[in-house]
């Protein structure tokens, strides 16, 4: 068997230079944003000796991001993409330079850690919708799924490798050194979007509103293919993400040092199924196959709360990470093929929602099933209710299992053509040859 049939296609690295330079501005600070993702909570910790207090964090993330998201979303659909991401690249600049300037000082702030929380979730509500709606804009539909792929194969990479970069500066050097890295991957960053050129707002683009944000709310409704990929997604991750339990069952399987593993194998398994997911391409019933992976996600995560051998149950978290990223692929081709280019925006801020309300919420459900059933008791049913959701929620919407993404593609053309104007975004520049 070939080895192109399952190794990534770069054909949108090479044909589309605005997707390169967007990629790479991506992949670099998104390695540097996971770098601050472990130092700031080490840091908060180191002067508060405190777990609750790190754990407020997620809080003082949460409330922005999901305020925020509708707003970002409203705006990309408004306003020139490619600003967007600049200006949010540039406010995260910002909040690191201060993150530096505080780690300086005799006596670093902890407001300052709380404040940078919230401000570079709210930050990031408005930078992710105008980020994924960008990238349909500068490939060609058909090179979507591998620019997808290409996408989140870079991010995986980072989850996997920016902790371990992390600790080992921690290690090395002093704090404010920590932070000049990510400083320096968003110098990096500005530089190439500053070389993307300008992508125009949809034509008859309408003003940020109650009333838009609203409008992209019915419009996701109105969809089933469209719904049952955030139905599906919220479920998985509200029964089936168990990680916080992992310390709790680190110590069975191993002690405090396997933490790290259990942590980290989600992560290489979404990687792996990046890497070798060209095979996708040539699947068209992109429902189904978001179905089967919620699916197997929550089958994996059974046979992860039943293992009694640390071997065993990382095997089992890397298929739950494998199956999740093929999940992911499939529903982001499915948002950038059918979303009509005047609602992408909005409709990646319901999704930004809809990928980060579901983890921290299951963070409660595991603990509260956990204090009922015990440990294993709350994986083993979180992954059952999992599967069985995924079954309810694909019965319920027909339309959504019996997607089609030749037919969801004719169908978007349709409704571009049909829209304001004509609607019709620029088609992508590929590379000069």
């Amino acid at each position: 068997m070939s080895i192109r049939r399952w190794a990534p296609d770069l054909s949108p690295l090479r044909e589309f230079r605005d997707f390169r330079l967007v990629f790479s501005a991506r992949s670099v600070t998104f390695l540097g944003a996971m770098i601050t993702h472990v130092t700031v909570p080490y840091q908060l910790y180191a002067i508060t000796h405190d777990v609750f207090a790190v754990g407020l964090m997620g809080l003082c993330e949460l409330v922005p991001l999901l305020f925020m998201a509708f707003v970002g979303g409203a705006l990309a659909d408004y306003v020139d993409r490619r600003k967007l991401v600049l200006y949010s690249e540039l406010a995260f600049a910002v909040l690191v330079t201060v993150l530096m300037l505080n780690s300086l000082s005799g006596r670093p702030q902890l407001w300052v850690l709380y404040v940078f929380a919230g401000l570079t979730a709210g930050v990031a509500g408005i930078q992710r919708p105008a980020l994924d709606s960008i990238i349909p804009r500068l490939v060609s539909p058909e090179k979507l799924p591998a620019a997808v792929s290409l996408k989140s194969t870079a991010t995986t990479a980072a989850m996997l490798a920016g902790p371990a970069v992390a600790g080992v500066l921690i290690a090395a050097v002093d704090l404010p050194w920590v932070y000049a890295v990510d400083l320096a991957t968003y110098a990096f960053s500005l530089v190439c979007l500053l070389l993307v050129r300008a992508v125009a707002p949809p034509e008859a683009a309408e003003r940020p509103s109650l009333r838009t944000v609203v409008t992209g709310l019915r419009y996701a409704r109105s969809r089933q293919e469209l719904l049952g990929t955030y139905l599906i997604d919220m479920n998985a991750m509200f029964f089936g993400m168990p990680t916080a339990l992992f310390p709790a069952l680190a110590l069975k399987l191993g002690g405090p040092g396997v933490l790290g593993l259990l942590y980290s194998a989600p992560a290489l398994g979404a990687l792996v199924a990046s890497l070798t997911s060209r095979w996708a391409e040539r699947i068209h019933r992109h429902g189904l196959a978001v179905a089967l992976a919620a699916a197997g996600w929550g089958l994996a995560i059974i046979g992860f709360g039943l293992s009694r051998a640390l071997w065993l149950a990382l095997f089992f978290l890397v298929l739950a990470g494998w199956a999740d990223m093929i999940s992911g692929l499939f529903r982001s081709t499915m948002w950038g093929q059918t979303v009509p280019d005047r609602l992408r925006g909005r409709l990646a801020g319901i999704e930004v929602i809809s990928y980060s309300s579901g983890p921290t919420l299951g963070q409660v459900e595991s603990g509260v099933a956990a204090k009922l059933m015990g440990v294993t008791g709350s994986v083993v049913s979180g992954g059952v209710l999992c599967v069985v959701g995924t079954v309810a929620i694909s019965a319920l919407l027909p339309r959504f299992i019996s997607y089609d993404n030749r037919q969801g593609i004719a169908v978007r053309v349709a409704e571009e053509a049909a829209s304001p104007g004509g609607n019709k975004p620029a088609a992508p520049v590929p590379e000069s040859r």
